[in-house]
């Protein structure tokens, strides 16, 4: 009986905090980010140019973002479109209980497994629908103003406390009928492209099913020593997404791998061996891959002459944004202007999404406008993403790449390398694991040391 009478303390204590980290993580008021008309922006690969035009016209209030000297003009809406296509993943609070835990959000604690599930959502956008893709949608998304979005949050915290003492969770029914919106689709392209992009979302659900969801990933993460409510680094986070797409079983997801590098270094071999799915000179079957590289950029701050460096990976179409952050907060980078990173932020707690529903509101899942931070302040721990679509397409990245990194490096020798050969062949173990220890023996060491260099996350 007394044991029995600590674990509900335990979970009331728990549905306590979280309901507090609920209120705590959704009380975000609307700020402006400002972009100059003089400095080219990069997103991810893209480039755009804000240019001089008419005085007298002002960014529309609802991008949640301005150009300095209120003038816009060039591939303003271009780039807004192009940066709400990208598929925002953040706190969830409501959702299916985690096995194992009391939890029922992430807040406070699963921001890194955020910005890696965005990093990896960006690859398989790249791998299904392009980089030229756009959401159709994604300019009819406003920002709350200020005060609606801070006087709901009160609300919000009420409820969600009352909900957390009695253990009921609101049913959320989607406001938008999927067949009001394929109507809007002119041709067969379009509608395809939609569905994948819903797809896409879905497998990033927070529910036990989802194969790239919260409730995956931590599973994942218990390989490691890891559990629901600890702190993840970034290093951490890349091991868990290349056992995730490892793992999963989707049929469409058979024709991607995921590579992380060992010790800053990228054995070509073990790449191209990853992507081939037999012996032969064909590149029928060949693998997409994306390539996490774990790196430290200075010691206990971030060495202002890796700039260079941040700044040319995220100008290559190969990029698929870093998972990074500042110290207690992870961001996902993906573009930036003159010495500021451009992010999205996972820190604003949303209500749980049931992906399961055919026309489940697709609203939540795009960051309306971007956000700017010194380079600066960047934590020095992050890992950097990148995708190759076949064998020939990783050759020629991984020719670009070492180009970009000997001009970018101040440095005798670069940030990380691309190696001809096996991992094998240089004296390191194997990375390869099977089914019943998901992550091998020097897996484990290689996590656990990165896990005592990376930052302490909120």
């Amino acid at each position: 009986m007394e044991a029995t009478g600590t674990d509900d303390v335990d979970k009331l204590k728990t549905k306590f905090i979280s309901a507090w980290n609920n209120m705590k993580y959704s009380w975000v008021l609307k700020t402006k980010t400002y972009f100059s008309r003089n400095s080219p922006v990069l997103l991810l690969g893209k480039c755009y140019h804000f240019k001089y035009e008419d005085e007298n016209e002002l960014l529309p209030a609802r991008s949640g973002c301005t150009i300095e000297d209120h003038v816009i003009a060039g591939n303003v809406e271009e780039f807004r479109k192009d940066f709400i296509s990208r598929i925002w993943l953040t706190y969830r609070e409501e959702f299916p209980q985690i096995e194992g835990s009391a939890l029922t959000t992430d807040c406070g604690w699963g921001c890194t497994l955020r910005t890696g599930q965005m990093l990896l959502a960006q690859g398989l956008i790249l791998h299904f629908l392009g980089r030229a893709w756009t959401w159709p949608d994604a300019l009819n998304i406003e920002n709350s103003d200020s005060e609606s979005w801070t006087s709901n949050t009160v609300k919000k915290f009420t409820a969600s406390f009352e909900a957390s003492l009695s253990g009921e969770r609101e049913l959320k029914t989607p406001t938008i009928s999927l067949k009001e919106k394929i109507e809007r689709y002119s041709d067969d392209r379009e509608m395809q492209n939609e569905i994948y992009h819903r797809k896409i979302i879905s497998w990033f659900g927070d529910s036990p099913l989802a194969v790239f969801g919260l409730h995956q990933l931590i599973e994942y993460g218990k390989k490691s020593g890891k559990k629901a409510g600890d702190w993840y680094g970034p290093a951490v986070v890349a091991h868990i997404l290349r056992k995730a797409v490892e793992e999963a079983r989707h049929p469409d997801l058979k024709g991607i791998t995921i590579y992380v590098a060992q010790d800053c270094t990228v054995y070509s071999s073990d790449v191209i061996d990853k992507q081939c799915t037999s012996m032969a000179s064909d590149n029928t079957n060949d693998k997409a891959v994306i390539i996490l590289v774990p790196v430290r950029l200075g010691g206990e701050r971030t060495n202002a002459d890796y700039l260079d460096f941040v700044k040319g990976i995220l100008s290559l179409e190969y990029c698929v944004g870093i998972i990074g952050g500042k110290p207690k907060q992870s961001y996902y980078f993906a573009g930036f202007q003159d010495d500021s990173l451009i992010y999205m932020d996972p820190h604003y707690c949303q209500s749980f999404v049931d992906v399961s529903i055919k026309d489940f509101p697709l609203e939540t899942f795009h960051c309306p406008s971007p956000k700017k931070m010194s380079f600066r302040k960047m934590d020095p721990s992050c890992t950097i993403g990148f995708y190759c679509r076949n064998v020939q397409d990783f050759k020629r990245a991984s020719e670009e790449i070492t180009k970009m990194l000997k001009i970018s490096s101040k440095e005798k020798y670069p940030l990380f390398t691309f190696v001809n050969g096996h991992s094998r062949d240089y004296d390191f173990t194997s990375t390869t694991t099977n089914e019943e220890d998901l992550f091998s023996e020097d897996e484990k060491k290689r996590i656990k040391r990165f896990s005592t260099e990376e930052f302490v996350l909120l």
